[in-house]
């Protein structure tokens, strides 16, 4: 009997439950949901998944394609209007999860995309409206209106962690000049979540910088990165307090056609290119001497050509066709051998360790979306369960 009290005893503490769990893998711990209310309630919480994550990686569940059109994004006042059957924000389901989102009514409070983080969206009407949207917990926040005007800006969304309760995020509007001669500062706004306000400040840049408008930065490890003229990377680390931008050259020419960066599986940035013929993986590697042009790794070559050559059979299996004009799309989550390519209206996943090509599902009218004028950007949401008993007392 003692024994039964002392092991009861022990599995009621929250540090002997979390010394169990987190040396099982996620699906030990979904499974582990079923035990008891106390363990829904630990598991489910934000503190046991920060904890968790730095032993296991999440994994990440892709709910639809977004659809950016630019020619609304950055349209003049005598430019192109977008027609009121044409949703601002349309997204294209690859599940059910995707297909509620799309018809819940939230992406028409949302504006147009600007950028999402780990599951959280940020939409809004440039120059003046943002908002950010949760859906784990379905709270919806807008911002207050920026304090400065910039004519001409990017965008970068950097979230704390992955958002279970509480939202914790900055908002970068950084601002972009039409010229380069000369100009080695940038202007930024940053909204901070935790203070509700912002901060205007002067970054210095390590070289001439025109910053591309109209972009979101592509965030890796709390540093931004943003396409820049002249086939540049601004590199600029919100966590610092050194306020500066780091300008290095993108490896290849500058006249390509797709382009992608993201995080590859080793937590490094990388960037894709693509042309007509084919594309190129690269990896930027750190070193003692700082970031510069010369740590551009490439990780791998790939010509379309022979890469539908040698999937004609399961393209075909799947009911799919591929036009001659292939193009990068953009990068799984934290991983550098799947990457999204795009051919006509066909979306499709290139696995680089098998060199397959998987066709990638989704609902929607494909057909009517002009993609040569788009941004597809994938929408991603981790795979971390989620319970109202959460914030229970």
């Amino acid at each position: 009997m003692l024994v039964v009290d002392s092991v009861g005893a022990a599995l009621s503490s929250d540090d002997v439950l979390c010394e169990i769990l987190i040396r099982l893998p996620p699906a030990e711990v979904f499974r582990s949901l079923l035990v008891s209310k106390r363990w829904l309630r630990f598991i489910c919480s934000s503190g046991f998944l920060q904890f968790y994550l730095n032993r296991w990686p999440v994994s990440f569940r892709l709910l639809g394609f977004f659809v950016s059109n630019n020619l609304y994004l950055k349209r003049p006042k005598d430019g192109q209007r977008r027609p009121k059957s044409e949703p601002a924000l349309p997204l294209l389901p690859t599940c059910k999860e995707g297909d509620d989102l799309s018809f819940s009514g939230i992406l028409k409070q949302l504006g147009y995309l600007i950028d999402s983080s780990n599951g959280l969206l940020l939409g809004g009407r440039h120059p003046k409206s943002y908002s950010v949207w949760n859906p784990i917990t379905n709270k919806h926040q807008k911002l207050p209106r920026p304090r400065v005007y910039f004519e001409e800006l990017c965008m970068a969304f950097l979230v704390d962690g992955y958002p279970i309760e509480d939202m914790c995020y900055k908002v970068i509007r950084a601002k972009c000049e039409c010229i380069i001669d000369d100009i080695k500062t940038v202007s930024i706004e940053t909204y901070h979540s935790k203070t509700k306000t912002w901060y205007y400040s002067i970054l210095t840049c390590s070289s001439s910088l025109a910053l591309c408008p109209w972009m979101a930065g592509t965030v890796v490890r709390g540093v931004v990165h943003w396409y820049a003229a002249m086939g540049n990377l601004a590199i600029y680390d919100a966590q610092s307090d050194e306020r500066r931008i780091e300008v290095i050259k993108l490896p290849g020419s500058n006249d390509y056609e797709e382009r992608a960066l993201g995080e590859s599986c080793d937590g490094l940035v990388q960037y894709g290119w693509s042309n007509e013929s084919g594309m190129e993986i690269w990896v930027l590697k750190s070193s003692d001497q700082g970031i510069s042009s010369s740590n551009w790794n490439l990780r791998y070559r790939l010509k379309f050509k022979t890469m539908w050559r040698r999937n004609l059979r399961m393209v075909a299996t799947g009911g799919c066709r591929f036009d001659k004009e292939t193009q990068i799309l953009s990068f799984y989550p934290k991983d550098s051998d799947s990457v999204y390519i795009r051919s006509g209206s066909e979306i499709f996943i290139y696995h680089r360790g098998t060199e397959t090509v998987e066709p990638v599902s989704y609902h929607g009218r494909g057909s009517s979306i002009m993609w040569d004028f788009s941004k597809v950007v994938p929408y991603f949401r981790p795979c971390w369960p989620h319970s109202s008993a959460c914030g229970a007392t």
